[in-house]
């Protein structure tokens, strides 16, 4: 089976989603980020997996769920601890951030059903940003993520291609919405309004967001080798 990782910061004020200030209050975006991981950790504890650990800047706090592993991060930039996260892994091993709470087992079956690993090398998720939310290996290949340029409009196509240039075989996962700015978490509480997410950015919506009518919430597939 597979070995799940999920790759977090913890969810303190001033320290996580520094983005969304303004409009969000440091504590606003800090508990949107709680709600984010909360989601995630859920939807990872509810898919099929050898190992789930979470790979984490902080300290656990009661957001913590039983049945996840924690390890923390090592210095560095983010390649880097990309790269020593899949380095605890021995074979396959799937990699997910926070910042895609809209996360469901349904999403990531393709990777971890029957036959996920057959004839294919490497998992690749995009995110609608030019970066990527998702990316798991047969066997894991720190080398193939040090040296990308990370948080970076191009990070995701040079990611896919480092994987493709070493003739890897990769398989797409469709693309999601990252939760970077306070239209992606409008974009994406609107898409999940059932959940502790959308639940976390009602409870803190600034007036000014109120307002206004979430974007429409598009998810694309792609099917690439």
């Amino acid at each position: 089976m597979t070995t799940l990782l999920v790759i977090a910061k913890e969810p303190r004020p001033g320290r996580v989603k520094t983005r969304l200030t303004p409009p969000y209050s440091p504590q606003q975006a800090a508990h949107i980020a709680e709600a984010a991981l909360s989601d995630t950790l859920a939807a990872v504890l509810d898919c099929p997996a050898r190992r789930r650990i979470l790979v984490l800047d902080g300290t656990p706090g009661k957001w913590l769920p039983p049945g996840i592993e924690v390890v923390p991060q090592c210095g560095g930039g983010l390649d880097e601890r990309l790269a020593a996260a899949f380095a605890l892994c021995t074979g396959p091993a799937l990699l997910v951030g926070m910042d895609t709470p809209q996360l469901t087992p349904a999403l990531l079956a393709p990777a971890l059903g029957p036959g996920g690993w057959s004839g294919c090398d490497a998992w690749f998720g995009p995110a609608d940003d030019g970066g990527f939310w998702a990316l798991g290996f047969a066997e894991p290949r720190p080398g193939l993520i040090r040296g990308v340029p990370m948080s970076t409009p191009g990070t995701g196509a040079a990611q896919r291609a480092r994987l493709t240039g070493a003739g890897l075989t990769v398989r797409d996962l469709p693309a999601l919405c990252d939760v970077d700015t306070a239209d992606d978490v409008r974009t994406v509480a609107a898409a999940i309004p059932h959940s502790g997410f959308a639940a976390a950015v009602a409870a803190a919506a600034p007036p000014a967001a109120i307002a206004r009518t979430p974007a429409p919430y598009t998810q694309r597939t792609g099917a690439r080798t």
